[in-house]
């Protein structure tokens, strides 16, 4: 039991309530909190102002385990141990004598490498999302559970900048040598799922494991696909593939045995949902599922997932066996193919294309997309270009390339191929045209994964250098290429050519990369 809290404000505990069923955690959440069930079973929640993430407001705790090894600088702000205990002291205060929720958990389906969580939380809500995004432990296993990691989440009490020494009412810390993550100020439930991520992204490196933010699925062959890419690019639903078995749609890891997945479940976004599209995900969506700011209809309780009043980061958690084909144990074999998803908002880049090896790292290293409404806090509705190191910076405690020394490392190993799939505009910009549709996208998935791109030859893209197939089943031929359905073609040079100095301005940071990686960007 979190004795810890009670130890530190030196006041008595509430009643804990660990490990409670869905039913019950329902009840609570609906009678305590005002949560509303939907028409479909799920459960809908409310975040409050924070729809997203806060990445200004995460911090590291700086001590001498983790100084010397951190990636410091704006995704990782150094926060002091003295602030540190300020504010968790000033927590604890809080947390005592109120009812708390307790969940005994896993994080890593692979036994040798999963970390025993304890999730100590004051909204029930908050406490079913936990139970359905992490490993979930048996009745045997509660017993002699021991947590390594504890999460203290208490989102309704707001952080003070000048007393706590943070940016906002908001702080979302990590301290790697007391093994705690502390959350304050956001009811956002997806903080409590990427600090874990980062925790991972910390440890599994020293233990020669690969941490991926990528979702995996694989094959009746048993072919391993990885899908690497940003919020919105596609990840959770391309994955998601009712041909093949689901391993996991976020959080992975490439260790010696191959592949495995670090969650539970799945956190899907669920604006414009509908049967037609993601069937597997609508069919998700019942008793069991917490739905985040989705609007629903007040006299049906039907949910409204085309409406983005509240956010356009509308999200589902559900468990990973809410998905029919889901591989039940998490894991799966060595990748054969690893794929780059990136939304371009500028319609530049082909649907599909396969990438050399040193172009493979060049764009891992890139993580380029278009960062689109709602997935961080205070996003603008206008798409911007973003690049974000190894399509996860915001989750990277260590230097990018650690990270990318592994990929290459696994490529060569494994002798996968890597492919770039653009799941955004490519018959011109956002504002001009519709985006791709999703059925182009899977059809470029089954290419790859089927090995038919291969036989069909390519051409050299003039700007980026990558090898773009002249013949994909279900994608017409002409709109392999963006240039030719641009109606302006001058526009679309000029377009092409400012993207690629964008990837060239945001590389000047990989300077030391050795020149066949720098060479592997684009020129023109």
């Amino acid at each position: 039991m979190p004795h810890i809290l009670a130890q530190t404000s030196g006041k008595s505990l509430g009643q804990l309530h660990s490990n409670l069923s869905v039913p019950v955690l329902y009840e609570r959440a609906v009678r305590n909190e005002g949560q509303q069930i939907a028409a479909n079973g799920a459960l809908i929640a409310r975040t409050g102002s924070r729809t997203g993430r806060s990445p200004k407001d995460k911090w590291v705790v700086e001590e001498p385990a983790s100084k010397a090894q951190v990636w410091w600088g704006k995704v990782n702000q150094p926060m002091s141990e003295e602030t540190y205990d300020r504010l968790f002291r000033r927590t604890a205060e809080y947390l005592c004598g109120r009812d708390l929720y307790v969940l005994d958990a896993w994080a890593g389906a692979h036994p040798r490498h999963r970390l025993a969580l304890r999730v100590i939380n004051e909204m029930a809500w908050h406490n079913l999302f936990a139970r359905q995004l992490f490993l979930r432990t048996t009745p045997e296993e509660q017993k002699i559970h021991q947590p390594e990691w504890r999460i203290f989440s208490a989102p309704r009490l707001k952080a003070d900048p000048k007393r706590d020494g943070v940016n906002s009412e908001v702080a979302v810390c990590i301290h790697f040598a007391r093994k705690q993550v502390l959350i304050v100020g956001t009811e956002y439930a997806g903080e409590m799922k990427k600090s874990i991520f980062t925790v991972l992204n910390y440890i599994l490196p020293q233990r020669d494991v690969f941490p991926m933010h990528c979702s995996a699925n694989v094959g009746a062959n048993g072919d391993v696909a990885l899908f690497f890419g940003l919020s919105g690019t596609g990840k959770t639903s391309l994955s998601a593939d009712p041909q093949r078995g689901l391993i996991g749609d976020d959080e992975h890891g490439w260790g010696e045995e191959g592949v495995f997945n670090f969650e539970g479940g799945c956190y899907a976004k669920c604006i414009r949902l509908t049967r037609e599209k993601e069937p597997q995900i609508w069919d998700a969506m019942r008793f069991g599922a917490v739905i985040e700011n989705v609007v629903v209809d007040p006299v049906t309780r039907e949910p409204q997932y085309a409406d983005d009043s509240i956010t356009e980061n509308t999200r589902a958690a559900y468990p990973l066996d809410f998905i029919a084909n889901a591989i039940r144990s998490g894991r799966g074999g060595h990748p054969k193919a690893v794929i780059f998803l990136s939304c371009d908002a500028f319609g530049v880049l082909p649907p599909v294309a396969k990438l050399t090896p040193e172009q493979a790292m060049y764009h891992f290293m890139s993580g380029y997309t278009a960062s689109l409404a709602g997935t961080e806090a205070n996003t603008g509705r206008e798409p911007v270009p973003t690049f974000s190191t190894c399509f996860g910076a915001p989750f990277l405690p260590l230097p990018p390339t650690t990270y990318a020394r592994m990929l290459a490392e696994r490529l060569r190993q494994h002798n996968a191929s890597c492919w770039l799939i653009n799941t955004g505009w490519t018959t011109g910009a956002y504002n001009e045209t519709k985006r791709i549709p999703i059925q182009y996208n899977r059809d470029a998935v089954t290419a790859v994964l089927t090995g038919k791109l291969d036989a069909e030859g390519f051409d050299k893209d003039p700007f980026f250098g990558i090898a773009i197939p002249r013949h994909c089943p279900g994608i017409p031929d002409a709109e392999l290429q963006p240039r030719r359905m641009w109606k302006d073609q001058d526009a679309y040079d000029l377009s092409a050519r400012d993207l690629a100095a964008k990837f060239r301005k945001n590389f000047e940071q990989f300077k030391d990369a050795s020149p066949a990686i720098l060479q592997a960007g684009p020129q023109g």
